[in-house]
């Protein structure tokens, strides 16, 4: 059973930089997409970065493109979101998912383990 668990979430001004975490157990994650939606009040759950376990390819949403990064440490089985520049925009709860097999794929329903989330905060 597939288990992740977020972290690094918190309250940060306009212009700061965040790092999220997503800890991942339960199997062996080499033939996975890795991915960060992000859920604000009020709106559907958005795609922002995914990156296939081997990281060989990421994808991001436009909105986020040169401003944060998507990357993964095998030997620790966890997946990073570095957010730079935040926006109040990014204000959101960020959840972790899992996709088996691989593939870089923005739909949430196609993914089909979660992480609790973690809530972002980015103050003006």
């Amino acid at each position: 059973q597939v288990q992740l668990v977020e972290s690094g979430g918190g309250l940060v001004q306009a212009g700061g930089s965040l790092r999220l975490s997503c800890a991942a157990s339960g199997r062996t994650f080499s033939s996975t997409t890795m991915a960060w939606f992000r859920q604000a009040p009020g709106k559907e759950r958005e795609f922002v970065a995914a990156i296939n376990w081997s990281g060989e390819s990421t994808a991001y949403a436009d909105s986020v493109k040169g401003r944060f990064t998507i990357s993964g440490d095998n030997a620790k089985n966890t997946v990073y979101l570095q957010m730079n520049s935040l926006k109040p925009e990014d204000t959101a709860v960020y959840y972790c998912a899992c996709k088996i097999p691989v593939g870089l794929v923005v739909v949430p329903g196609s993914y089909g383990y979660w992480g609790q989330g973690t809530q972002v905060t980015v103050s003006s």
